[in-house]
């Protein structure tokens, strides 16, 4: 079987954790063994589990970028083998252009770039745009790999 080069909400689903409305990729636009693009509009439904009565606000961007970084880790584990388990460790240096992504009209474009990694961690440079290109947030995240904590099950 050979690795997509695209994708749909479906086999986004079948790649990563995160399953029914927590899955909130809709779309792989592009990805190689350094980055990956993926799009969506789930910010904007009224059933996203992460919005609030405020709204569905920034900060929940990370969300966002961290199932691509996992889509992303799914999509280069090899044929046949399980991705290896990872939990976001930290996001730094994380700039919010503004307060809600609710609010953002036509569909995310959220791009993860891989700076370093090896076995334990991974270094991510992340950002989420608009469609017409604008900044909504940038940081940069540590996945950890393969560790007690990451396959556990939270109860």
């Amino acid at each position: 079987m050979t690795v997509p080069q695209t994708l749909d909400r479906a086999g986004i689903a079948q790649r990563i954790p995160h399953s029914g409305t927590m899955c909130l990729l809709e779309r792989l636009e592009s990805w190689d063994a350094q980055a990956i693009h993926c799009t969506t509009t789930t910010h904007a439904h009224a059933e996203n589990p992460l919005r609030t009565a405020g709204g569905l606000l920034a900060p929940n961007a990370i969300e966002y970028a961290a199932q691509a970084m996992a889509l992303h880790g799914g999509l280069l584990a090899a044929e046949g083998s399980e991705p290896s388990a990872g939990f976001l460790a930290s996001a730094r240096n994380v700039r919010l252009a503004v307060e809600r992504l609710d609010d953002v009209a036509g569909a995310l474009h959220v791009h993860a770039l891989r700076m370093s990694g090896d076995v334990n961690q991974i270094l991510y440079e992340f950002a989420v745009r608009d469609a017409q290109g604008r900044a909504l947030a940038e940081g940069r995240a540590v996945v950890v790999l393969n560790t007690p904590l990451a396959g556990k099950e939270n109860p």
